[in-house]
This record gives C-alpha cells, structure tokens and sequence, in this order.
C-alpha cells in the first residue's frame, strides 16, 4: 500500500563579500549576544518535528572546551559573503500542476513558500525563456522564422505561467524577484534547426537572440514581474534530447561581451544580474576564468551560476570547485541555480535522503561562498511531472491532482531550515564543527539575529555545546536531523 505525507495547514509554522574572512569594523558586542536566549527549531526523522520550536536555550561560562565535546563554534565577528536570497523554479510545469488544484490547496502552496511568517519565505524564483524539459510542450514567443520578433507575444504564458507567478509575488508581499532562463532559442537561430538535442547558436542569430531576451524581460517587467537576474544559458555544456543549445566558454564569453552584455546596457537593463555559467560544479572554474579573465566580458557579468548534477558520474559534490572561484574572483557571486532529485517515484516521496541531499548541499555552497540558492521546481504532479520528454524528478512539494492534495517531502521542511530564518542581506559569519556528523553554517541578519544550521547525518544522538568566545548554550541533534539555532 503506497504512503503519501498530505499537508497540514502552513500556518504552523510560525554585495557579495570576499570568501576571506574580513572582521568587523565595529567591535562585535559578543556579550550581547551571548545574553540573548536560543530559540531551537528542529526537523527529524521518525518524529512529528517540522521546523518546530523544540527548545530554548541559555549561554553559561565555558572555557576551552576538550576533544571530547562536540561543539558547534560561532564567531559573529567573522564575516563572509550576504545572501542575496532563496527561492525555486516557477516553471510551466508547476503552473500547470497548481492550476489543476481546488483553491484551498492551492492558497496552502502559496503560503507554505512565499509568507515569510506561516511559510518558508522565498523572495527569489526562477522561470524558462522559451520552453523547457518541464513544460508540456515545445514553444517559443514568434513564429518560426521570425527574426524581425515582430510576431513575439506572451500567449502561451497567460494561460498558466504568467497567472502562477503573479499569485507568488502577492503571496510573498510584493517582495519575489524572477531569474529568467533560456533552454534554446527558436529552432530557425540554430545549427540544428530544432530546440532539442543541443545545436548552437547561429553567428547571424547572435543579435536576434540577444535583442529576443531583452524583448522577453521588458514583456514579463511591464505585466507587473520583477526581473532579478537573468542567465545567459541553461546547462551550456549539456546536448539534452529536450531543450538545450551548446556553448563553449569561449562562445558564451564572446556572445556576452558582444552581444547580449551590450544589448543589455543599451535597452536600460544592466542593472540586471548577468549570471554565467548555468550549469554543473565540476566545469564551474574553467569556465568562470575563460569568462572573467576577459575584462570586456567581465564587466557585464554579476555572477557564475552552478547546478548540483556533476554527481551523474557516481562522485560526490565538488565543492572545492566553488570555493576556488570564490577566492579568484571574490567580487563576483556564486548562485546555485538549480537541483532536484531525478526519476520520481511516488513510493519514495517519504525518503528521508531527499532532505538531507538539500542540507548537504546548502550548507557546503555557503560555507563556500554561495549567495543565493534557487531551488528546481516548486511543485510537480504525482507523477513528477508534466514533462514533454519523460524527465520525471522529484520536487519538495507534488500535487496529488486527483485528490486534491499536496505531498510534501521533508525537502521542503530542510530547505525552510534555511530560508526561513537567514534573509536577504545576511551576512555569513564563521561556524566550525568539532564533529564530520554535525556539519553548519551560520549567519547574521540585518537585524542582528543570528541564524545557526546545524545537521546531524548520523543516526546516533548527539549532545553539542552552541559556543561562542568562552560561552556556551548546551543542546542535542537528534538523529537525521536538522535544527536552526536562532539568537
């Protein structure tokens, strides 16, 4: 008999740094903020925890704590890179799946992601140019061969997209800012003649492209949706059988610096984030150097933007790979842009590993000098879709369309660890495990707050002390878990 997690009502939920750490100019007030109490709220396997106020925490004396405490080190003096925000994918397919929802689930999405109070607080999220492998259909917004764009309207848009998007930005209070992406041009400005199966960009294109993506953002600003940033090309490196166009680092760092970089400024957007790249960690520095080693190019360009699917190879995360660009180029800002768990299965949406992939993977990119993070899809159909070619994956919430329900996965609940407690403008102070199972990151809000993430992969208890410069606030992780420390 299969098992689903229904939802219950989200109202139970209550410019980039250099990776060097540079200290305060101003004394940091530590006694201050050991004064203040810790606020724990937690999430773990086998019990009903889901971001829940488990704890309250006090900061006593503790001098120079032996290797047999595990403790979790916080210096708030020590600072690194702000978070620009978290977010994920407005996609059609998510469009699609939530327009087939009764309102009640749908308003109960709409809170879970964008109320910064009952839901996790998004303020980013991500849409395609064009189609993509999650749309229910190949598209574009001219007609084939239409290189003047005189024919470029938003039709297809409308009847799901454009209305789903709309709804986020209302439900997050006005304060939700849309990355655009491209899988493809239209098929007549590739070598291929078709927006599948890779093909590159025409020379003769090149412009029509360029002046396509601009047409698309001013479409999408002038019917009331912010345009945050944009990248240059989906997976750059990837010949897909849905959606894609090959670049080579040289060809992306010369189309930006001739073509779309110029264009841009041209028609007033640069003030849009131009972000490179789009694609996995382990290509991330050679393309970023090719890029920004070229100042014609590197003067356009805001930052490199990274996926999480190198692990296609059977290897783990190459997180060293962003640290390296975040050392040589530390005036530029590393995004995650996208990730999700591939071949959906419905049997597997309570796997406790989908969370912790999440966990994993957050908690590195910042601690390596990540500035946003943008989930794939928010919401897909219990089928893990729609999808034209087959390419079912997981998301952290699916719409049982059918009954007229939302699943979520405790993707949802690790991500919320995150997003609900750090927000924009935060700054990434230094937090240190003294044990591999407790891995953290911390940061400091704008308001002062301090947000500290704290993982467990293990499957024992762990006792730890929270410490800060000769104080400290004893705790537990619990068994596969993950708890915010908010102070």
């Amino acid at each position: 008999m299969k098992k689903y997690v229904l939802i219950f009502s989200a109202a139970a939920l209550g410019a980039c740094q250099p990776q060097t750490a540079t200290k305060q100019e101003a004394k940091t007030d530590t006694a201050g903020i050991t004064s203040r109490p810790v606020t724990v709220y937690t999430t773990a396997d086998s019990t009903s925890y889901r971001i829940t106020p488990t704890d309250t925490l006090s900061f006593t004396d503790r001098a120079q704590p032996f290797e047999t405490e595990p403790c979790v080190f916080v210096d708030p003096a020590a600072t690194f890179q702000q978070m620009e925000g978290f977010g994920g994918a407005l996609t059609d397919a998510a469009a699609e799946t939530f327009a087939k929802l009764p309102q009640a689930a749908q308003d109960s999405l709409l809170t879970a992601y964008f109320d910064p109070v009952k839901g996790i607080g998004y303020t980013l999220g991500r849409t395609n140019i064009n189609s993509c492998d999650f749309s229910s259909d190949s598209y574009t917004y001219v007609n084939e061969g239409d290189s003047t764009l005189a024919t470029f309207n938003l039709a297809h848009d409308e009847k799901f997209k454009i209305p789903f998007i709309k709804k986020a930005i209302a439900a997050s209070g006005n304060k939700l800012s849309l990355l655009v992406s491209p899988w493809s041009p239209p098929a007549f400005m590739k070598d291929n003649n078709s927006m599948l199966q890779g093909g590159k960009l025409l020379p003769a294109a090149r412009q029509h492209w360029a002046d396509y993506v601009v047409k698309f953002i001013k479409a999408y600003e002038e019917k009331g949706m912010p345009v945050w940033a944009l990248t240059v090309q989906n997976e750059p490196m990837a010949k897909q059988r849905w959606e894609s166009c090959i670049y080579t680092a040289e060809e992306e760092r010369d189309y930006i610096k001739t073509y779309l970089g110029p264009t841009l400024q041209k028609n007033g957007l640069d003030s849009k984030k131009l972000i490179a790249w789009d694609h996995n960690r382990d290509l991330v520095y050679q393309r970023a150097s090719t890029i920004l080693e070229d100042a014609a190019a590197a003067k356009y360009v805001w930052g490199i933007g990274f996926h999480w699917y190198e692990t296609w190879t059977g290897g783990n995360m190459q997180f060293d790979n962003l640290r390296l660009v975040s050392q040589a180029f530390p005036d530029k800002h590393l995004v995650f842009t996208e990730g999700c768990k591939e071949k959906f299965n419905m049997d597997s949406v309570n796997n406790w590993s989908l969370g912790e992939r999440y966990g994993y993977s957050m908690i590195n990119d910042f601690n390596n000098g990540t500035a946003a993070w943008i989930d794939w899809n928010v919401l897909l159909d219990e089928h893990g879709g729609p999808n034209h070619v087959g390419n079912f994956c997981f998301a952290p919430v699916h719409g049982d369309t059918q009954g007229g329900k939302l699943v979520f996965t405790n993707a949802y609940w690790y991500i919320g660890h995150f997003s609900k407690f750090i927000h924009p403008g935060a700054k990434r102070i230094a937090a240190s495990s003294s044990r591999y199972f407790l891995q953290s990151t911390a940061f400091r809000n704008t308001d002062g707050s301090i947000a500290v993430v704290v993982m467990n992969t293990s499957s024992q208890h762990i006792p730890f002390n929270l410490w800060i410069k000769g104080k400290a606030a004893a705790t537990e992780s619990l068994p596969h878990s993950i708890m915010t420390l908010v102070l």
